[in-house]
């Protein structure tokens, strides 16, 4: 994966919260800290998001998206 934005932290999927068309992932990135995107479902299902799947959380500006590699 190649992304322009320099913001990106590994981390793994603690869990997927889906609602009518939006998902919140709660993505463990280590020391106690948890950081969370709120994505649509068909990102969810595009990329195969679930508990305990490995991520890289890339943050921009306010937004928060998930990347797999």
């Amino acid at each position: 994966m190649h992304i322009s934005a320099r913001n990106q932290i590994k981390g793994k999927v603690v869990e997927v919260t889906k609602g009518a068309t939006t998902s919140h992932v709660r993505v463990d990135i280590g020391g106690g800290q948890i950081v969370t995107a709120s994505i649509t479902n068909e990102a969810v299902d595009q990329l195969g998001l679930k508990a305990g799947g490995a991520v890289i959380a890339v943050i921009k500006a306010s937004d928060v998206m998930i990347a797999v590699d």
